[in-house]
This record gives structure tokens, C-alpha cells and sequence, in this order.
């Protein structure tokens, strides 16, 4: 029998995402976007677990709640989900009764993994009441460290209006567009939509179509018989069968021939594929998310792309914001970058200095989230113990700061009136960072690809792109 889940937040938009992840993974859930809300669905239903945000909207905070909840029902799993992750809030709220605390920016494969520890030490000791771990209060970023997953719920508000379109595209079959600037985490976002759908359980297939031939991708895509063309050696299963029931994310799709764009618009419009070289068709049941840091839409008016593809794919579009639109959130995806760079090498590195802090929400951030994993794992590799230091960031980094103030992290409503300026910054510096990588390798394209950790078409483009600028 599924346990039964209430959710008190004042974020509608945290509410209907944690509701549709947790009902996916069988839980029943409701939810009520106020404290008094909150307590009139708990004692007119009956509930297993609470989570509650420690800060409500109304008069009462999650400490309110969690008290009146366990003098209703002592038995009731409560746990609080707060962005003020101090060492005072988790002592407080777990002494009152609370099983555990989950800090924002959340990450829904912790919610799930606390909820399992909760429902676990319930059923075996009967009671969570004088639960306490020094685990939990020794680590105030009580990120999910054993977890992979890369789906954090930011508070910037770009952010907050990126993951509201998922909550809402997700539970549908509709194929997306992804659009974005390279390195702002498309894949990471495809993931998600495929996690929070119905086709949860089958499988997610990636492909990169910015690295491969007309042969390699068709071959890919929908697979050959043995003896199809020189080097088939054996029958392969191709994207769309692997994906059969599941979700195929296509990145760069932009790159892709016009003979394969055409064999894709067949396949999604008769849902049936022909390995090459057969005859015989396989039936297909694949939901498609593609991505490009190219405008498909300016593609296919300039003849780039098929205009009839481009509206099987945008059937719902995504627009990723570049990391200098979410400042906010810089410190959060920095934490998180940290605790899967300690758990890789192997270290306890305690965090950052407050200059390095300073210097992260100043910078331009080009290669977006990919540079900045990018950048915590050079940093870490260089740290011995304590925190990182401004010392062991890279040049691009101390060189931009050398140049320009740094200015504290901006109010919400500033970001939509900064954002030209700061992306004509960002461009200036991609160009930059592009030029001085190409001088480094004699302007050997193909290398400065693999340093920029970018496809080489997709270095080609940018170069064209800054010298039509021009």
C-alpha cells in the first residue's frame, strides 16, 4: 500500500513538481500552499509524511506546523525543507519531533532518498520521535552525495521559471526543443522531463549528432543489418530501439544531414523505422527531446533545417538561461559541484573563500555550467585541505575579475535589466577565451575543439557568428 504524502509550501511551482516527481515513484500525494491550509488537510485526512518548507507565507513557520502536527498524530514522519540550512534551524526543528531536514536548492532524488530512510526506520522501530544522526548536523549543505542526479530546484527566478515549463511539459508526450547557449545543461534538463513522465521506467538514450557522418548517424539512429556497408560486421539495434517506450534525447540536432533530417520526419510521423540495409519495419514508441544552441527557426528560414521537422520537434520549446542569468544560484550549484568533486578524488575540501564566492558571481561564465564543474574540479585537484582559494582558479577567471568590479550578488528583479549588457560581456569574453585557445594551438580547429570541450561545428559556427558580428 502507497504512502501517503502532504506537502505544505507556499511555492505553488516546488509544490506541483515534488507532487508529480513523488506520485511517479508511487506515492500519494496532496498538497497546500499555506501553514493553516496545510493543518486543515492533515486532520481532515490521514497522512504518513509531511514535508514542510520552514518558511510559510502566513504566520506560521514549519516549526509551528511540525509541532501541532505531532500533537495531533506523534506518530507522523515530518520533514522540513528549508533554504536556511544553519546548524540552529536542523537542532530546533529535530528536536521538535522532525525526522530529518532537506535544504534548498532541493534535489528530488534526496527528497526520495530521505523519504525511503524515514518510511524505513518507521517500520522497523516503530517510532521516528527521538530520531537523531550527527550526519545530518554536521554537514549544513546536506546535498545528496551518493546521488548522480544534477536536477537542483535554484531560487533565481529564471530558474524558477525554467523548472515551472518542465512541471508542465514533463507528464506529457510532446516532443521539446531545448534551446541554449552550450554547457547550460540541456541533457541534464532532458533527464529530468524524462524522470518526472510516465515513461520513467523505460529507457533515456542520448546522441550527440554533432560528431558523427550521414553513415554514422543513420546508423545510430536506426541501426543496420550485418553486411549493410563496409565495417557492419553484425546486426546492431539502433537509438530508436534502444529508446523503444522511453525517451531519445537528440544534442546538436541541428547538425544533422538533410537525408537523415528527412528519415527522421518518416519515422516520427509512421512511428515505424527499417534498420539500414532491411526492409523489414520495427514499431516504435519514443517521445523526442532535441537540443541545439543554434536557432532552429533561423535555420530552417535560411534552409539550414526542414521546415516540417523543425514543427514535428516544437511541438513545446525550452529556453535554458546562461548562468550569468542565474547569479542566485551560483553559491547552490557551487556547493553541489564540490560534494561530487570531494566524493571523485577523494577529498574533504570544507568549501570556498569568500573572495572565490565574490569572484564566481562576478564572472561572465561563457561555457556556463559545464565551465563551472569544470572549474570547482581544476580548483579542488589544486587544494589541499581547508577551502579553495582565489589562487588555484584559472586564468580567465582572475584575468576577468582583474578587469572589472565586483559587485554583490543582484536582487532578483535586477537580473531581466542587466541581462544585454552582461550577455555582450559574455560574448566579448567567449570570443576571447576562443581566440587565445586557438593561438595556444597554432589555430588547429580540431584541437582547440577538444580543449574548449565543444564539438568542432560547433566551434565553426561560433567563429562565423563573431566574424559576422564584426
Amino acid at each position: 500500500m502507497s504512502k501517503s504524502i502532504l506537502i505544505i509550501d507556499d511555492d505553488a511551482d516546488m509544490c506541483a513538481l515534488l507532487t508529480r516527481f513523488l506520485s511517479k515513484n508511487g506515492y500519494t500525494v496532496e498538497a497546500a500552499h499555506s501553514g493553516n491550509k496545510g493543518l486543515e488537510k492533515f486532520k481532515a485526512g490521514k497522512f504518513d509524511i509531511v514535508l514542510c518548507d520552514f518558511r510559510l507565507g502566513d504566520k506560521k513557520d514549519g516549526k509551528d506546523i511540525l509541532i501541532e502536527i505531532k500533537q495531533h498524530n506523534p506518530k507522523t514522519i515530518v520533514l522540513i525543507i528549508t533554504g536556511y540550512s544553519d546548524i540552529k534551524t536542523a537542532v530546533d526543528v529535530i528536536k521538535a519531533g522532525a525526522y530529518d531536514y532537506i535544504t534548498k536548492p532541493l534535489i528530488p532524488d534526496e527528497v526520495l532518498n530521505v523519504l525511503q530512510a524515514a518510511i524505513h526506520q518507521s517500520e522497523n522501530k516503530g517510532d521516528t520521535d527521538n530520531y537523531a544522526n550527527d550526519r545530518h548536523l554536521s554537514n549544513t549543505n546536506k546535498k545528496s552525495s551518493g546521488s548522480n542526479s544534477e536536477f537542483l530546484i535554484g531560487e533565481a527566478p529564471a530558474t524558477k521559471a525554467l523548472y515551472n515549463q518542465i512541471a508542465i511539459v514533463a507528464p506529457t508526450n510532446y516532443s521539446v526543443i531545448l534551446n541554449g547557449e552550450s554547457g547550460t545543461g540541456k541533457e541534464v534538463i532532458a533527464k529530468t522531463i524524462h524522470e518526472l513522465s510516465s515513461r520513467k521506467s523505460k529507457p533515456f538514450i542520448a546522441m550527440d549528432c554533432g560528431t558523427l557522418s550521414k553513415e554514422l548517424a543513420g546508423s545510430e539512429l536506426f541501426g543496420h543489418l550485418k553486411g549493410a556497408f563496409t565495417g557492419a560486421i553484425n546486426d546492431k539495434e539502433g537509438h530508436f530501439e534502444l529508446a523503444n517506450g522511453g525517451t531519445l534525447f537528440l544534442d546538436e540536432v541541428a547538425n544533422l544531414s538533410s537525408e537523415i533530417q528527412a528519415s527522421l520526419l518518416r519515422v516520427i510521423q509512421e512511428r515505424k523505422i527499417k534498420r539500414i540495409g532491411g526492409n523489414k519495419e520495427i514499431d516504435v514508441d519514443v517521445r523526442i527531446i532535441v537540443a541545439t544552441n543554434e536557432n532552429l527557426q533561423d535555420a530552417y528560414k535560411h534552409g539550414k533545417f526542414r521546415e516540417d521537422l523543425y514543427h514535428r520537434f516544437n511541438e513545446f520549446s525550452i529556453q535554458l538561461p546562461p548562468l550569468r542569468e542565474r547569479r542566485n544560484d551560483i553559491p547552490s550549484f557551487a556547493d553541489f559541484f564540490l560534494q561530487k568533486t570531494n566524493k571523485e578524488l577523494g577529498k574533504n575540501i570544507e568549501g570556498f573563500e569568500e573572495e572565490v564566492m565574490k569572484m564566481f558571481i562576478a564572472y561572465s561564465w561563457p561555457g556556463n555550467l559545464r565551465e563551472f564543474k569544470n572549474v570547482i574540479r581544476r580548483s579542488a585537484l589544486l587544494t589541499i585541505g581547508g577551502k579553495i582559494s582565489p589562487a588555484t582558479l584559472p586564468a580567465e577567471i582572475t584575468g576577468f575579475i582583474s578587469t572589472k568590479p565586483i559587485p554583490a550578488a543582484e536582487e532578483p528583479q535586477a537580473v531581466k535589466a542587466t541581462a544585454v549588457d552582461l550577455k555582450d560581456t559574455a560574448s566579448k569574453a567567449e570570443y576571447e577565451a576562443i581566440m587565445q585557445v586557438l593561438k595556444e594551438v597554432n589555430f588547429n580547429k580540431t584541437k582547440a575543439a577538444e580543449l574548449l570541450n565543444i564539438d568542432r561545428k560547433t566551434l565553426y559556427n561560433k567563429i562565423k557568428s563573431f566574424e559576422d558580428a564584426q
